[in-house]
């Protein structure tokens, strides 16, 4: 997840940081999920499809016609979902498709995709240093939000150590059993989740 559009798509460095993400998605055996548009996921989507990862790109379009034409989006995905429900619909349906969600860069659609992630107890992985909101996560979550950044999101500027991270978040924070987990098993802690353990975390 990252910028699909904005000045973030311009910087040389975050475009290497992402095609070298990507790259390291790939060499590690990974399926590659994505929302099959341009910009730094598109840079991601390359250095997968070039390390022989399985790339599927979960569409806004309703068509392939309108996914080329009206969001003028490319066609480097392996496999083309056309959900035809638009950003913000797409955004869950790419999110729940995901055993861990990885944000470069980032404008106002990855900080919507970083609070759904972040509601459903998905492990979350911010590659920093890559403009957008890359650098802002914690304060977001913690000062804005005033709310708790979970022990299954990790944050580094280098892309083989956050897959790193990520990979030990994915095995070590299992993802809620249902919707809204946090909210439910809140309640109960009968899975040991960790916003169960602290009561302040969710909410």
């Amino acid at each position: 997840m990252g910028s699909a559009s904005g000045p973030q798509i311009e910087d040389e460095h975050a475009r290497n940081k992402a095609r070298e993400l990507g790259k390291e998605i790939g060499r590690r055996g990974h399926i590659f999920i994505n929302g099959a548009c341009p910009g730094l996921p598109h840079e991601a989507l390359l250095g997968a499809n070039e390390e022989g990862s399985f790339t599927v790109g979960i569409s806004p379009a309703f068509s392939l016609r309108e996914h080329v034409e009206e969001y003028m989006s490319p066609l480097d995905n392996q496999f083309i979902i056309y959900t035809g429900q638009g950003f913000m619909e797409r955004d869950i349906i790419n999110i729940r498709s995901s055993d861990g969600v990885v944000i470069i860069g980032g404008g106002i659609g990855t900080l919507n995709e970083l609070t759904i992630a972040y509601e459903e107890g998905r492990p979350i992985a911010v590659l920093t240093n890559t403009g957008g909101i890359s650098n802002d996560v914690p304060h977001i979550i913690e000062d804005l939000c005033e709310r708790k950044v979970a022990p299954n999101m990790v944050f580094d500027d280098d892309p083989a150590k956050l897959l790193d991270k990520l990979e030990v978040a994915i095995t070590a924070y299992p993802l809620p059993i249902h919707e809204d987990g946090r909210v439910i098993d809140k309640k109960t802690c009968r899975r040991g989740d960790w916003w169960c353990q602290d009561q302040k975390a969710a909410g």
